[in-house]
């Protein structure tokens, strides 16, 4: 085989043509656009660059479609070409979205997220919040006074993740029906709590993030952060200026494989910057469910003892 022969192949044929053929599912709850989640069983890919590329997020493996036919078992660069060359004229399954691609050009991350109003009482976005999340309102008004919630389209919320700076680099969006990341955006971390409490709790999401809080009645000294589910420079940034403040680091993952992966990266920083950590685990699969089984008994003393 030539380079063009492997190039022609490489156009021909990209990531979900492979992982579909090999079983796997799109999970469309956990994807958006621009990253796809693929599932099967406990193994996870995420295909990114309208399918050119992949990462696993468990795992520091990535790269173009040859790189996936051997992280998936060809065993070898020949076995990877035959294997990707018998799907040539396979069409995988388009994922169906909610939402419409856009049509015209964004406006700057700085400048979208400006134009937005934070929720209010009797909001759409306060209404997700505090009926559908059944987040109660001393929480919410917490992340408002700390500038990090905004109303989204279609009775959605923004969560802002921010840089070392406080920049606001992009926010996760939530709602009813739609669920991604800001187009155009960077992953930070999403923030609530003093800015130089000595304790601070990660989890994955910022729903998570404010359901801890509320599960522990806001404890002092506390911040309660969300990582949005990966990891960027940005993120990796905050957390070299955390480990320079010597906090206690809590690994407040989901209670499952990949928030036992991100706990151990998590304790892996810690160790690394002299920190102290501790595991923090929901009884359910994350916070939220566990805030909502919980009910509305939230009175003030801790319900739940975290590390």
């Amino acid at each position: 085989m030539d380079r063009q022969d492997i190039e022609d192949l490489r156009e021909k044929v990209r990531c979900p043509a492979l992982l579909e053929a090999e079983g796997w599912k799109v999970d469309t709850r956990e994807s958006t656009r621009r990253a796809i989640k693929y599932r099967r069983v406990a193994e996870i890919v995420i295909v990114i660059h309208e399918g050119r590329g992949w990462f696993d997020p468990l795992s520091a493996a990535k790269g173009d479609v040859f790189l996936l036919a051997e992280h998936l078992g060809a065993g070898s660069f020949l076995g990877a070409f035959e294997r990707i060359a018998d799907l040539v004229g396979f069409v995988p399954t388009a994922p169906v979205w909610r939402q419409a691609p856009r049509a015209v050009p964004l406006a700057s991350v700085a400048e979208r997220w400006r134009h937005r109003g934070a929720p209010h009482p009797g909001s759409p976005a306060w209404r997700y919040l505090t009926e559908t999340r059944m987040l109660p309102a001393d929480v919410i008004q917490e992340a408002i006074d700390a500038d990090v919630l905004r109303e989204g389209p279609r009775g959605s919320l923004w969560a802002a993740h921010v840089n070392r700076d406080g920049a606001v680099t992009g926010w996760e969006e939530r709602g009813p029906a739609w669920r991604g990341f800001a187009t155009g955006g960077a992953k930070g971390l999403f923030y609530i709590g003093p800015a130089d409490a000595p304790r601070v709790c990660i989890t994955e999401a910022a729903i998570d993030a404010m359901s801890l809080a509320a599960i522990e009645a806001r404890r002092p000294a506390t911040a309660y952060v969300s990582t949005g589910g990966g990891w960027s420079p940005a993120t990796e940034d905050i957390f070299r200026v955390l480990g320079h403040r010597h906090v206690h680091l809590v690994a407040a993952t989901d209670n499952n494989r990949q928030g036992e992966v991100y706990a151990e990266r998590i304790r892996a920083i810690a160790q690394g910057a002299s920190m102290t950590y501790a595991r923090s685990r929901p009884r359910a699969d994350d916070w939220n469910e566990d805030l909502k089984a919980l009910g509305l008994r939230l009175k003030g003393e801790p319900l739940a003892a975290t590390g």
